[in-house]
């Protein structure tokens, strides 16, 4: 067979499924895996045996196969043909498992991923990224203005499939090294999973062997190890294998992901030439060499990087740059939506069903908000944001109980933990700050000017004082240009609000709110005074350590009554800033308090419900683009803010390298004893107190919650659109204690029986209970029922009444009348 051919048979590997379907399944492939199939007799082992010729260059390999089906021609084969298929049978074995190891590990889903129930996997919901033909010239121009216009006009341009990218270049030559890079959140990480999956089930012929990598597991590791030792050390299963590697014909895919955690040096004299796959040599050394086509030169390899880390590969070693854009496809953000929200499991959540035609209505109300060129469509540009979304609604619509430890604070955190995983932002900065802790300082600036001054858009001018304020030096410097190719783009994006398309806002409103929260939950936000007290009481405390000698020096000098005074000097500066900054937790709760009982505030929708709009839009006329806009609100910033105390939450973030301590958290809450309850005291408006409640949840501090709680004995909730999340939460707080109820609100708040089972513990402990015009038919007549024969039953007085057009009136009853009744 001609290498044409054999080009042409084994070229598609891009859409893979479809392709599987149409292409015959062993015609075109090398594979050592359909090897074993030798042993069957006829046109199959004639087959195989020319491919077994072809590949290892034995003349009486024929002669082999044929002995298979019969004992005629064992006196013609030679010993070497019997090891050598002995080797392959071996070697496809080995594969097979291999095949079979890494569909279990790659198809393993974080627990992000398990609230969406098990048939989330990377074979179900999938939807590759637009992928653009790039160059480095083109890398290392400068960048034109950050607008969404250029963003789509870029991605648009040179578009190549995934199956194409190992196709030979515009040269004619063969491409071997492709480097694939992209922007943080743009999906590389799962493309890449995808494709390993897509090699163990068959969908990738034109390699008979994967083997991926993990840079940041090979940058942990120093010391030197051959490619085989290295290969047998992470997959042990291919031991068999690993001898014939670079003495045969075997196509081999290395995949190297997240090569920005490695520190590369092609220079001879930092990494020495090899080409010995059983050498030792550190394994940076290893990937230099595979990168040279030095080690194992037939063999394909894939890198994954972000754009800062391109150069460290010179473009010599490089056949193909290729782009992940991202869903700069509305169609694309639209099919991802329609896959995700109309799983299965998203209608069944703790054995409540929702209906089929409520998961439509979604995905159409979301498709109509991304149709209207909405801010939303530029943030979904972004797979990762596209997740956000649906992981959103998920929680908002799909959670008919609220588990303790799942809250909207948990699911952002988690969110950046996905993104981000605790990886710094430059490798080879000495100061290895992480990403996540570059953000908060950063970009938490921002958000917090922005919530403090009521403002979601920034100009170039507001972006300067925030980022470069502080650059004094070559190091700061260098991380801002690595944040700006890598990250800038994940969390601000360019406004497409007519007028002002040079303006920046981020990527997800809810998003500025969150850093807003962190960059003051980590003390981020200090005056001068604090700022050099810290560093100022850090020194004199470590003077203070060594006073015995500064003391024996000096009491040669001084006479013996003036070391009272010596001792009091050095105490005095560690004390006095230490209680400088203590302030800072009385601070932090003082402004959580005053944001989240802004009284201007007090009659806009409920969070949660804000929450929806924004992700779905609001029905009905849409906005004239001459109208002034509404005030901006962020009534998510102190609800975050407490999220982000919780155990849970900083668990997280400590592995993000944002380290908020427990002392700081008790501190904090002990703090807002004195403000938060004292202000909830007052009385607040009906969608006041539900914000209030979901902050008491996402705080996730029982023993506060319950003391919170306490002060409540009126509970007014009219008019608020009690979904099932909602009635959870409230049902998850008000169970905290067991104190007595005087009056529950819940008038014409969409009520239903669903409803009633949810809330049924906090309705037995209230005295008065309204649940006048709700959607509360016949069938709930049974659960009212239950409810006041309860023996903890200490309802009094009950006040239903069928809803608008069902005929009666309101009805008053104490307890025995609506029991009797009810009966």
């Amino acid at each position: 067979m001609s290498r044409a051919v054999q080009c042409q048979s084994c070229l598609p590997w891009g859409s893979w499924m479809q392709l599987h379907q149409s292409l015959p399944g062993s015609r075109g492939t090398r594979s050592l895996y359909h090897l074993c199939a030798a042993s069957v007799p006829g046109n199959a082992g004639s087959y195989f045996s020319r491919k077994i010729l072809r590949t290892n260059s034995i003349t009486f390999t024929r002669g082999c196969v044929h002995y298979q089906g019969g004992n005629q021609e064992r006196s013609v084969r030679p010993s070497t043909s019997r090891l050598s298929h002995l080797r392959n049978v071996a070697s496809s074995d080995a594969i097979k498992k291999h095949r079979k190891s890494l569909s279990a590990w790659f198809s393993h889903q974080p627990n992000e991923e398990r609230q969406f129930g098990p048939s989330f996997s990377v074979d179900a919901v999938h939807v590759d990224p637009v992928i653009r033909e790039s160059s480095l010239e083109e890398i290392l121009k400068p960048s034109p203005g950050l607008t969404i216009q250029n963003q789509l006009q870029q991605s648009c341009r040179q578009v190549i499939s995934l199956q194409n990218l190992f196709d030979v270049d515009c040269c004619g030559r063969q491409v071997k090294n492709v480097v694939l890079y992209g922007t943080v959140g743009t999906g590389k990480s799962t493309l890449i999973k995808k494709m390993v999956v897509d090699w163990c089930h068959g969908r990738l012929p034109r390699f008979e062997l994967l083997i991926p990598f993990s840079c940041e597991d090979l940058s942990h590791s120093h010391a030197p190890i051959s490619l085989r030792h290295l290969i047998t050390k992470k997959y042990q299963h291919l031991r068999d294998v690993v001898p014939i590697l670079g003495t045969s014909n075997l196509n081999v895919l290395f995949i190297l992901n997240g090569l920005e955690r490695l520190n590369l040096d092609f220079r001879l004299a930092g990494t020495e030439l090899c080409c010995d796959p059983s050498e030792p040599v550190p394994p940076s050394a290893i990937v230099v060499n595979l990168l040279r086509k030095y080690l194992l030169p037939e063999a394909s390899i894939i890198v994954t990087t972000r754009p800062s880390a391109v150069r460290r590969i010179p473009g010599k070693y490089v056949g193909r740059y290729a782009e992940i854009c991202g869903f700069s496809d509305t169609n694309l953000q639209k099919l991802y939506f329609q896959m995700r929200l109309s799983q299965p499991s998203c209608s069944v959540q703790d054995g409540v069903g929702s209906s089929s035609g409520e998961q439509e209505n979604l995905v159409e109300m979301l498709s109509r908000n991304l149709e209207r060129h909405n801010q939303i469509t530029a943030a979904c540009f972004l797979p990762s944001y596209c997740w956000l979304v649906c992981t959103t609604l998920h929680f908002l619509y799909f959670t008919k109980m609220v588990p303790p430890s799942q809250t909207l604070t948990g699911i952002y955190t988690s969110f950046l933990r996905l993104n981000f995983s605790g990886e710094v932002l430059d490798s080879t900065d000495p100061t290895n700050i992480s990403m996540m802790k570059y953000v908060a300082k950063t970009v938490g600036k921002l958000a917090y000017e922005g919530v403090m001054s009521r403002k979601t858009c920034f100009s170039e001018d507001d972006l300067q004082r925030c980022f470069e304020v502080e650059m004094k030096t070559e190091s700061e410097l260098n991380l801002l240009e690595v944040f700006r190719s890598d990250v800038f783009r994940f969390f601000l994006s360019p406004c497409v609000q007519s007028g002002k398309e040079h303006t920046f806002v981020f990527t997800i409103p809810a998003m500025q709110e969150y850093l807003a929260a962190l960059y003051v939950v980590l003390g981020e936000k200090k005056t001068l005074a604090q700022r050099v007290g810290k560093e100022l009481s850090e020194v004199v405390g470590k003077v203070s350590e060594d006073v015995a000698v500064v003391v024996n020096i000096i009491s040669k000098v001084l006479p013996l009554r003036f070391l009272p005074v010596l001792f009091n000097l050095l105490k005095i500066f560690p004390r006095y800033f230490s209680r400088l900054s203590g302030k800072d937790q009385d601070a932090i709760a003082h402004t959580m308090a005053e944001e989240l009982f802004k009284e201007e505030d007090y009659y806009n929708d409920d969070v949660l419900d804000q929450i929806n709009s924004s992700i779905l839009g609001v029905e009905g006329p849409m906005r004239h683009p001459d109208e002034v806009p509404d005030d901006e609100v962020f009534e998510l910033f102190p609800i975050f803010m407490g999220g982000i105390l919780s155990r849970r939450n900083r668990a997280i973030l400590e592995q993000l390298g944002c380290s908020i301590k427990n002392l700081a958290a008790f501190e904090i809450a002990k703090a807002m004893k004195k403000t938060v309850i004292r202000k909830s005291r007052k009385g607040l408006p009906p969608s006041e107190l539900m914000d209030y409640l979901f902050f008491l949840h996402e705080f996730q501090n029982e023993r506060f919650t319950a003391e919170a709680i306490r002060s409540l004995r009126t509970v007014n909730l009219s008019s608020v659109k009690m979904t099932p999340l909602k009635c959870s939460v409230l049902a998850s707080v008000m169970g905290t204690t067991s104190h007595e109820v005087e009056e529950l609100n819940l008038s014409s708040c969409n009520l239903d029986t669903s409803s009633l089972r949810i809330l049924f513990s906090v309705l037995l402990r209230c005295r008065t209970l309204h649940l006048q015009l709700n959607s509360l038919g016949s069938d709930a007549c049974r659960e009212i029922r239950d409810l006041l024969l309860h023996d903890k039953c200490m309802v009094n007085s009950l006040r239903r009444s069928r809803p608008a057009g069902g005929g009666g009136g309101q009805e008053a009853r104490d307890a025995g009348q609506s029991a009797s009744v009810f009966q």
